[in-house]
């Protein structure tokens, strides 16, 4: 175990406490926080995010199981003032993280973006996905440990081009989602210009306080990231809707412009 000092937010705490009952003490070899709460703080709605390291798959019982007690921790998403903290959950088996390979696998995820699946009684199943691999990747440089060895026991040092590649497979789906995920979409193209530029992973907002100065031309590149950014800090409300139609998109092509050009 490996605290570092950090503040172990609520969610994350009961979450151990079910993973360790649902998975056994046996099967869970380490969780791990990373993301937000380790990396600059948590935002007004930032997620919880936790890396679980098991040595074997869960059954799709226990699978069932752990979805309907997350779903009793995690905050829906939008989350009020003063409710739950969305949770994010990633399972990856420990022999998987050995072998390295590309795009990794995951086990079981759990994320409030799947909570109307988990309604209909759907069970995540393993699959592997570029974004795994970035999540590695950032969890690698930054993670500590809730219960377990630290990080650079068990999470795999990610390759440079393993990342680069996972940020090039992933870039087409995340466009895909920029309706309705504007903010998040923006920040996360900021990210990935970011980390192709420097090897390293920063918060999202640092990222786009980073790429701001570089985006003069057009005007309304960096007036649409600005927004995303003070709304991640809870300094605005980003209605897209009440902003001219084309604003995200055209900001999100730039952006993506200049992570291709890392390519």
């Amino acid at each position: 175990m490996d605290r570092n000092h950090a503040a172990i937010p609520e969610e994350a705490a009961k979450a151990l406490i079910v993973l360790q009952e649902c998975l056994g003490g046996s099967s869970l070899q380490a969780l791990y926080l990373h993301g937000s709460a380790v990396n600059g703080g948590l935002r007004p709605n930032s997620d919880v995010d936790l890396l679980a390291v098991c040595d074997r798959n869960p059954a799709p019982e226990t699978s069932a199981l752990l979805v309907d007690r997350l779903m009793q921790i995690s905050g829906r998403h939008p989350v009020a003032p003063g409710m739950p903290r969305c949770l994010e959950v990633m399972l990856f088996l420990r022999q998987d993280l050995a072998a390295s390979r590309y795009p990794a696998r995951c086990a079981f995820i759990y994320g409030e973006w799947l909570r109307d699946e988990f309604e209909a009684g759907i069970v995540p199943q393993a699959h592997t996905d570029p974004e795994y691999t970035l999540v590695l990747a950032q969890a690698g440089q930054e993670a500590i440990s809730l219960v377990g060895p630290t990080r650079e026991h068990l999470l795999p040092s990610v390759p440079q081009g393993d990342v680069r590649r996972a940020i090039a497979d992933a870039l087409p789906a995340l466009i895909g989602n920029l309706a309705g995920d504007e903010r998040n979409v923006l920040l996360t193209l900021a990210r990935m210009w970011y980390t192709l530029e420097t090897g390293t992973f920063v918060p999202k907002d640092a990222a786009a306080e980073w790429a701001l100065p570089p985006l003069v031309s057009p005007p309304e590149t960096a007036a649409a990231l600005a927004l995303a950014q003070a709304a991640y800090r809870g300094a605005a409300v980003d209605d897209w809707q009440s902003h001219p139609p084309l604003l995200a998109g055209q900001a999100a092509e730039e952006l993506a412009h200049q992570v291709r050009l890392l390519f």
